[in-house]
């Protein structure tokens, strides 16, 4: 009697996760582990068992290429139909765009920066589960920085200061912020990098930025934009869920590493808190048809969503919340506002322009803002008065900038807006200064590190950007006539209300002066 063969049992979907990624890993024979993965130990991190890495995802090539390529032909066909309508003058108002020109000078260099580094963790984390996750990571970052230059681009051909954004990304003083950040990040070990970015960049930056402000873009007529952040947004879900493994991972393989995984929670949270600073005017002040003030985004996606839900996870480890938060949340009030004030004296020097708020838009800021905003409303209603009178405020000299985050040295105490914040810490006889507690903290713990910051105005000062004068600085940013300064009489104002039949187009001697305001692109 013949015995029929017994059927083969169907793998289950960890199993066959586990058989496409894992089973591919091996062991070296000819070289030891340490020397295959020489960056996993000089952090300090101890890991007894890399098979424990769990990855909620179990995504594997086929599904994750088949996947992106769906959210690809999607994403490019409404690229088309966009630029094939003129889908840009249906924009509540060219000033909007001012926000996008930071976005793609800032943001998509640095979804290639983030690239890079996943590729080099997919090659030297020992684990083969975490090798395969930073290995898409990779891959996602790169198509962001893809698709982002791609949406932006159509906006280059009517629009200043969407030109030369790589270029600008490395030597724009205001993009040293985001640029930092990431330089930062990269000159870390592997572990560290996860905590960055899968903490900071994803938790903390991108649902601030993704979510609130690509719902902004769609109440602004921007589709395209809205389009490839929401897109973007399904990847940056997975990308939280990668951060929070790894931080549980690390926590969980040994109790030493609890207290260098705090640092570097306290660390990044106050890093990517001060990015999310050009966020916050972003989403208060750069959006001609209001969305969502920073203050509720704040409050919903950090204090609800964060504080309330990740940090009480992770007080089981013995990790707590970070320093200086109690800063941030006080400092919701005043943030935005003073990055803006900040970003309008200085909009000559920079690759887009600023403008006064209306008073519509200040009427809406003080209904965001009722305890605080009527003391920044008697600022721009100076500033407005000074504009009548032809005196469009410029500052012309160089501010000194905190040696960590940055940023000029422009914010208040977190306590009391009317005293400017401002610290200093001496390390080998030079003093140094940052604009912030946190900021300090950070400087006191890594002082060898961030004495080498590369800080745009001492640059200028030592004559490492074009020349003495600011046209030759100027020069060096790859800046063209037109692209920053006061938007009211900008090449990009008086073209918007050419095209669409406003006779005020014709230039008004009253207007106040934009930086190049002759010429186009």
């Amino acid at each position: 009697m013949t015995i029929a063969p017994k059927a083969q049992r169907k793998l289950s979907m960890k199993d066959r996760y586990s058989a496409l990624t894992r089973d591919l890993d091996w062991e070296p024979s000819y070289v030891s582990r340490e020397q295959l993965y020489p960056l996993t130990t000089f952090e300090g991190i101890t890991i007894h068992d890399w098979s424990k890495w769990e990855d909620p995802f179990r995504l594997t090539v086929d599904a994750y290429t088949k996947y992106q390529a769906e959210k690809d032909k999607r994403l490019y066909a409404v690229l088309d139909g966009f630029a094939q309508s003129q889908g840009h003058l249906s924009l509540t108002d060219a000033s909007y765009l001012n926000a996008m020109k930071l976005f793609i000078q800032g943001i998509a260099p640095n979804e290639y920066n983030a690239h890079r580094n996943f590729a080099m963790l997919a090659r030297h984390l020992e684990g083969g589960g975490p090798r395969f996750a930073a290995l898409c990571q990779c891959l996602d970052e790169m198509r962001h920085a893809q698709t982002e230059i791609h949406t932006l681009s159509n906006y280059n051909k009517y629009y200043g200061g969407f030109h030369n954004f790589s270029q600008q990304h490395d030597r724009v003083w205001y993009l040293s912020v985001p640029k930092s950040f990431f330089e930062d990040a990269l000159s870390a070990g592997p572990f560290e990098w996860l905590i960055s970015i899968g903490f900071s960049f994803e938790y903390l930056l991108t649902n601030l930025l993704f979510v609130p402000f690509m719902s902004g873009a769609s109440f602004n007529g921007d589709l395209p934009t809205m389009t490839f952040g929401f897109s973007a947004q399904s990847d940056e879900s997975r990308h939280m869920t990668l951060g929070l493994e790894a931080i549980k991972f690390l926590l969980e393989q040994d109790e030493k590493n609890v207290p260098i995984v705090q640092y570097w929670l306290d660390k990044w949270f106050w890093r990517g808190y001060r990015l999310l600073a050009l966020v916050a005017q972003m989403l208060d002040y750069m959006l001609p048809r209001e969305f969502m003030s920073w203050k509720e985004a704040f409050e919903l996606y950090f204090e609800e969503q964060m504080m309330k839900g990740l940090f009480e996870d992770l007080a089981y480890y013995g990790i707590r919340p970070p320093m200086h938060v109690d800063k941030a949340i006080q400092e919701k009030e005043h943030i935005s506002h003073q990055t803006y004030w900040i970003l309008y004296q200085f909009s000559h020097a920079a690759a887009f322009t600023t403008t006064v708020p209306t008073a519509q838009h200040m009427d809406w800021l003080e209904e965001q803002y009722p305890e605080t905003f009527p003391t920044y409303r008697k600022l721009w209603e100076k500033e407005q008065r000074n504009i009548e009178n032809g005196g469009r405020h410029f500052i012309r000299g160089l501010p000194q900038l905190c040696q960590v985050c940055q940023i000029p040295m422009g914010f208040t105490e977190a306590d009391d807006p009317f005293v400017q914040a401002q610290r200093e810490s001496i390390f080998e006889g030079e003093r140094y200064n940052m604009c912030s507690d946190g900021c300090q903290y950070i400087f006191d713990h890594e002082p060898v590190k961030y004495r080498r910051a590369w800080l745009p105005v001492h640059q200028i000062y030592q004559g490492n950007c074009g020349g003495p004068t600011l046209p030759d600085v100027l020069e060096w940013y790859g800046l063209e006539e037109g692209d920053g300064g006061e938007y009211i009489g900008s090449v990009d104002h008086q073209n918007w209300l050419k095209w669409h039949g406003d006779p005020a187009h014709v230039e008004n001697d009253h207007a106040p002066a934009a930086a190049g305001a002759e010429g186009g692109q």
